[in-house]
């Protein structure tokens, strides 16, 4: 019994050591077939689109167990990520400012589903992430409005 006691404190005074580590996000290189097994014999669940950002949960010899945007999990071939990251608008309409600041001007607006390069390697306050479309433009989006940072 103590044995079970030391067990689940050791996992509560761990949990947060995970919560920090942070999530991993990633982007499919390519259109890619998710299925409900880490197998090509597996059934086919849905196709999912280039570029869209997908959540690692779990990894397996050669495959992926994702999240997609929509809350859905599912197995990839870890072939299909991309290195290359890219989240995608959840907001009916996120507003890309040319500051972190909600009084700034506005560059451009974002519908749902449209895909956004995030700018990692740009510092932005909490709460914000610096974004750029790929017509060229960039500015900074409130991170709720989006989906895979």
């Amino acid at each position: 019994m103590k044995r079970l006691a030391l067990a689940a404190l050791a996992a509560v005074a761990l949990a947060p050591a995970a919560l920090a580590a942070g999530l991993e996000y990633r982007s499919l290189a390519d259109v890619a077939v998710l299925y409900d097994a880490p197998s090509k014999q597996a059934r086919q669940q849905y196709v999912i689109a280039r570029q869209t950002p997908v959540e690692v949960v779990r990894t397996q010899a050669g495959w992926v167990k994702v999240r997609e945007p929509g809350g859905m999990l599912a197995w990839v071939e870890s072939s299909a990520l991309s290195p290359q990251r890219s989240v995608i608008v959840t907001a009916e309409k996120a507003r890309v400012l040319a500051r972190p600041e909600d009084a700034a001007p506005l560059v451009f607006e974002a519908e749902r589903r449209v895909l956004l390069e995030p700018l990692l390697n740009e510092q932005a306050p909490a709460g914000w992430a610096r974004v750029k479309h790929r017509d060229g433009q960039s500015g900074y989006v409130r991170i709720s409005q989006v989906w895979g940072l």
